[in-house]
C-alpha cells in the first residue's frame, strides 16, 4: 500500500489568545537509569480504595534505587524586563523539560515527588506500559497528593519517542499550564548511525502583560478550543531556539507537542526531512507532503535529515501559526563530518506489533463526541455560547468523564478493536489511545493507513474508524489531549481482561 501523509490539522492563530471564532476554529536534563525491576501498584476499581500490589522483586539482582524526580513551583524568565519573572512548576528545580533515556529493554525507575500544591500524577504518552504504570490520577492509580510521592517503574516494550505529561481526572491542565512536561527517549538496542540525536519540546504559555500565568479554570476556554498559550517555548525556552550542528551531519530529531491545546501544522524550511517514526512507532521512511506535517497535543515525530557540508547552512523548522513562527533553527558550524554514508533509511519494524490486523471478527463499536459550546450558524461573526454545567462540558456516548464512570466496553485480551469516532462538536478533537498503538482505516473500507499512531486529530463533523489488538490489560483511557477538555469530561475508558 502506498504511504499517505497524515490528515491536515488546523492551524492557532497565536497573536490572539482571546475567546474568538478565529482562534476556536483555528485550535485544534538527561536522566541516564539503568536496568532495574519494575514495582506496580493496582489499578483503581470504581467505588473501591486504592491499593498497592506487592512490590516486585528482581531474582537477578538487587533493585537499584528509583531516580528522585521532584515537582515544584519555580521561576523562569519568558517576557524580556520590564516583565518580571515568571511563577512556574518545574521538575528538579529547572525550567528545562527533562529528557529521561533509556535503551530498550532497561526500567525506567522514577520516584516522583509532589512539592506542588495540587494532585498530581505524570503519564507516560504513548508508552504501552503496564496499566498501574500508565499515570492516569484516579484511574489507574491515586493521585500523589502535595507532600508525597509515588515510583514509577516499568520497562517500555518499544523504542521512539515518548511525552511526560500530567494526567489527573479533572485537573491536569493546572500542572501542564504551569509547565510540567517532558520526554521519555527509549533508544534501540541498534540505533541508526547519527552526529546528533536532538529532542524538540513545544509547549505554550499563556502570560499577562506583566509576565505572570494567566488564571486557570475558565469554563469559556475549556469549553471551546482550550487554554491556547500567547508565547511558544521550545525545550523550556522562548522560540526559536538555536541549535548548533556539524556540518555534513546526519540529525535525528524528536519532536513533540506538549501544548495544553495548541495544534498547529510544522513546515521544514531549508531541510529536507524524512520521517523514521510516528507517535514513537516506526514506519517506512517518507518525506512529508509539501514538507509539512499535522501537530496537535500530544504527537510526536521522529525525523532523520542531513545537513549541507558547508559552515553556516541553516534550516528552520516553523509553526504555521499566523505568519509563522520559528520553533528551531538548525545551523552548520564547528568540524565538519567527513566520510562517506549510506542513504536515510528506515529504522528498522517492530516486531512486537503485529503484521497485521485480522478485522473480521473485531468488536466493533461506535464512539461519540459531544458537548461543548455552539456555534450560530445564522450568526457567523457571534461568539460561541456554552451555558451547560462547567464540570461536564463535554460527553462521550452521553456521558461526561468523571471518576468512577462505566467503561465505554470491556474485551477480553488479544480480542481486535474497531472503533468508530464520531466529532459531533463544533471544534476538531485531537485524540489519544492509552496503552495501544492503532491503525487508522480507509473511510471506505477496510484498508489501513501505514503507519501506527497513538494520537490523532478528528475534525468536526467527521468520523474515523481505528483499528488495534487489545492486547495489554488493564483499565485504559481513550480522551482527549487538549487538557481542558479532559478535565471537563471528555475522555472514557474500556476495560481488557
Amino acid at each position: 500500500m502506498p504511504h499517505r501523509s497524515p490528515s491536515p490539522a488546523a492551524g492557532s492563530a497565536l497573536p490572539e489568545p482571546a475567546l474568538s471564532r478565529r482562534t476556536l476554529l483555528g485550535s485544534v536534563a538527561a536522566l541516564a537509569l539503568g536496568s532495574t525491576a519494575a514495582a506496580a501498584q493496582a489499578p483503581a476499581r470504581s467505588g473501591s480504595p486504592m491499593k498497592p500490589a506487592p512490590e516486585v522483586k528482581s531474582e537477578s539482582k538487587p533493585e537499584a534505587p528509583a531516580r528522585p524526580l521532584s515537582a515544584g513551583p519555580g521561576t523562569t524568565r519568558l517576557k524580556p524586563e520590564p516583565a518580571v519573572v515568571t511563577p512556574v512548576w518545574s521538575f528538579d528545580g529547572t525550567t528545562v523539560p527533562p529528557v529521561v533515556r533509556v535503551r530498550l529493554g532497561e526500567t525506567v525507575r522514577l520516584r516522583v515527588e509532589n512539592k506542588t500544591d495540587k494532585p498530581l500524577s505524570l503519564h507516560w504518552h504513548g508508552v504501552r506500559n503496564q496499566n498501574p504504570m500508565d499515570g492516569v490520577g484516579s484511574l489507574t492509580q491515586a493521585p500523589i497528593p502535595p507532600g508525597g510521592d509515588f515510583t514509577y517503574a516499568f520497562a517500555p516494550p518499544d523504542a521512539g519517542s515518548f511525552l511526560i505529561r500530567p494526567l489527573v481526572i479533572g485537573g491536569s491542565s493546572e500542572p501542564s499550564g504551569r509547565g510540567l512536561s517532558g520526554m521519555l527517549v527509549v533508544e534501540e538496542t541498534a540505533p541508526p548511525a547519527v552526529d546528533h540525536d536532538l529532542t524538540v519540546l513545544m509547549q505554550d504559555w499563556r502570560l499577562s502583560d506583566d509576565g505572570t500565568l494567566l488564571p486557570f479554570g475558565q469554563t469559556a476556554f475549556a469549553a471551546s478550543s482550550g487554554r491556547l498559550g500567547n508565547l511558544v517555548t521550545v525545550n523550556g525556552k522562548p522560540a526559536p531556539d538555536a541549535v548548533p550542528v556539524r556540518p555534513g551531519s546526519r540529525v535525528r530529531l524528536r519532536l513533540a507537542n506538549a501544548c495544553n491545546a495548541r495544534g498547529t501544522r510544522i513546515r521544514f524550511d531549508n531541510l529536507k526531512v524524512y520521517v523514521a517514526a510516528v507517535d514513537g512507532q516506526p514506519t517506512d521512511t517518507f518525506e512529508p507532503l509539501r514538507a509539512t506535517l499535522p501537530f496537535p497535543p500530544g504527537t510526536r515525530y521522529d525525523l532523520m535529515l542531513d545537513m549541507p557540508a558547508e559552515v553556516g547552512a541553516a534550516g528552520s523548522i516553523t509553526a504555521l501559526v499566523g505568519n509563522g513562527l520559528a520553533l528551531a533553527t538548525l545551523t552548520t558550524g564547528g568540524e565538519p563530518v567527513t566520510g562517506k554514508r549510506g542513504a536515510i533509511g528506515p529504522i528498522g519494524e517492530n516486531k512486537l506489533l503485529p503484521a497485521e490486523v485480522k478485522l473480521q471478527n473485531a468488536l466493533r463499536r461506535d464512539v461519540v463526541l459531544t458537548g461543548g459550546a455552539r456555534i450560530d450558524k445564522d450568526k457567523p461573526a457571534a461568539e460561541p455560547v456554552y451555558t451547560g454545567d462547567a464540570a461536564k462540558v463535554w460527553a462521550v456516548n452521553g456521558a461526561a468523564g468523571t471518576a468512577g464512570v462505566a467503561p465505554l466496553f470491556t474485551v477480553k485480551r488479544g480480542q481486535v478493536v474497531v472503533l468508530a469516532l464520531r466529532n459531533d462538536t463544533a471544534f476538531p478533537q485531537a485524540l489519544h489511545l492509552h496503552g495501544h498503538s492503532f491503525r487508522l482505516l480507509h473511510p471506505l473500507d477496510d484498508g489501513w493507513e501505514p503507519y501506527w499512531l497513538d494520537t490523532f486529530q478528528l475534525l468536526e463533523g467527521r468520523t474515523a474508524r481505528i483499528a488495534f489488538k487489545a492486547d495489554n490489560p488493564g483499565r485504559w483511557v481513550i480522551g482527549s489531549t487538549v487538557l481542558e477538555r479532559f478535565d471537563t469530561g471528555l475522555w472514557g475508558w474500556f476495560e481488557v481482561t
